[in-house]
């Protein structure tokens, strides 16, 4: 017995010289879970304080690279480990396809050192008619599709939600195969193309993704147009509570940022400028956005544009500038939203803008709140705010209306215009100094 108690005594002195506790080193330790510990709403275990982390770079990293496929290999490893982060070291990657988001995956940068360049796009007439559901494409001039590739498919009318985008998945001459069915008939007799075009970065039926500290450059003048409703420089489609923070998003040929049919999602403290089409684009049915602290400048069309069924939002201390048309436009079942601290200055048309759309489809119940609005239009008799459609039950509440410029230079000489089919609108503690302050068009009965 004393032989067996001097040899376990042994073999203990010598794992804890290597480090390893046992015979006891821990027993008077609580192990016992916490009270506040408990498992994940979707997994078997509590949250951890360490995830996975892996680093891409160019020249040294866990993984090293120079286009998206390094960056799209990075992301599917933390994914398949159930989340954590992929950090992105300093300088220029060649995107060739989408970095393509997953969820409960991280992706950072190190801000405008870490730049997702659009590869230049090409454009092709099909030889053949795209059917509904098929996964194959076969275009007159095979040159610039690769496999791997992104690519866009598309006619005269099939445009906004269906053009299709999907990745090459294989050749055989000039037919490409893809990994998505086609989302409608591409007809050669409708002028049917397809053309290596795809957001730079996508996101698609995922949830709780994270995108920040990245720069985005569409290059644009070496890319045809992709459509907001299936692009931008960062594209979300059923991407559920995904936040993009601290990106900056310029010259792609489309919209900026982009998000459809998603929930939750947050933007925040991101520019986009120089993009061809809209800069920030919630749309189709994305409720509860936060957009707040962004810059949208020098975009072709609105800085923010609230699409369809765009609902209890939240769009805060932004600047939206020298946009192609309005700085803000509300339309369609874009409902009881807070609109608040903003800056809405020198864009081409009204500052803030009312979509035409009837009552049941109109955008009621908007409270607009300590913004500031000036300078806007291209000539005079621009609105501050142009409010159309059977909209009911706005609030303006403290805002400040104004054109700052003298003589000539003033455009936006009417604060708020309101067309003759308007329902009732708040007013309250606004600063309006405009010609005409107000340009109400209603009769009595609907104020």
């Amino acid at each position: 017995m004393k032989v067996m108690l001097a040899v376990s005594a042994i073999i203990c002195s010598g794992l804890m010289f290597a480090g390893i506790a046992l015979c006891g080193e821990n027993e008077d330790r609580d192990f016992s879970p916490k009270p506040d510990e408990e498992q994940l709403p979707f997994a078997m275990h509590s949250k951890m304080e360490q995830l996975p982390h892996i680093m891409v770079g160019q020249k040294e990293g866990d993984l090293v690279g120079r286009d998206n496929r390094v960056l799209q290999a990075a992301v599917d490893y933390i994914a398949a480990l159930g989340g954590g982060t992929v950090e992105i070291g300093p300088g220029e990657y060649l995107m060739r396809d989408s970095l393509h988001l997953r969820s409960s995956v991280t992706v950072t940068g190190s801000q405008e050192r870490t730049i997702l360049r659009k590869a230049a796009g090409v454009v092709s007439l099909l030889a053949l008619d795209g059917d509904f559901g098929e996964q194959q494409v076969t275009v007159r001039d095979p040159s610039g599709f690769e496999v791997g590739s992104g690519i866009a498919v598309w006619d005269n009318t099939a445009t906004g939600f269906h053009i299709s985008v999907a990745r090459i998945t294989g050749r055989t001459g000039n037919t490409f195969s893809i990994d998505k069915p086609l989302m409608s008939d591409c007809l050669v007799s409708s002028n049917a193309k397809a053309g290596t075009l795809f957001p730079v970065i996508s996101g698609y039926d995922i949830q709780n993704a994270r995108v920040q500290n990245l720069a985005i450059e569409g290059n644009k003048s070496q890319n045809a147009t992709l459509n907001g409703c299936r692009g931008g420089g960062i594209f979300l489609y059923h991407a559920f509570g995904t936040v993009v923070q601290n990106c900056t998003v310029r010259n792609y040929n489309g919209d900026g940022i982009s998000f459809q049919q998603s929930n939750d999602v947050s933007v925040l403290g991101c520019t986009v400028e120089g993009n061809a089409y809209l800069g920030i684009h919630p749309g189709s049915g994305s409720q509860r956005p936060r957009v707040q602290n962004c810059v949208a400048r020098e975009n072709g069309t609105d800085g923010l544009y609230l699409c369809w069924r765009v609902r209890h939002g939240l769009f805060e201390d932004n600047i939206l500038e020298r946009n192609g048309r309005f700085g803000i436009s509300i339309g369609h079942k874009d409902s009881d939203n807070l609109l608040q601290g903003n800056q809405v200055r020198l864009n081409q048309s009204n500052g803030i803008f009312f979509r035409n759309e009837s009552l049941a489809m109109a955008p009621h119940r908007n409270r607009l709140i300590n913004n500031v609005i000036e300078n806007n239009g291209a000539k005079s008799g621009t609105a501050g705010i142009r409010i159309r459609g059977v909209t009911n039950d706005l609030l303006l509440k403290e805002n400040t209306i104004r054109d700052t410029r003298t003589g000539r230079a003033q455009t936006q000489t009417v604060g708020v215009f309101i067309d003759k089919q308007v329902g009732p609108v708040s007013f309250e503690k606004n600063r309006v100094q405009a010609n005409k302050e107000l340009d109400d068009r209603r009769t009595e009965s609907l104020k």
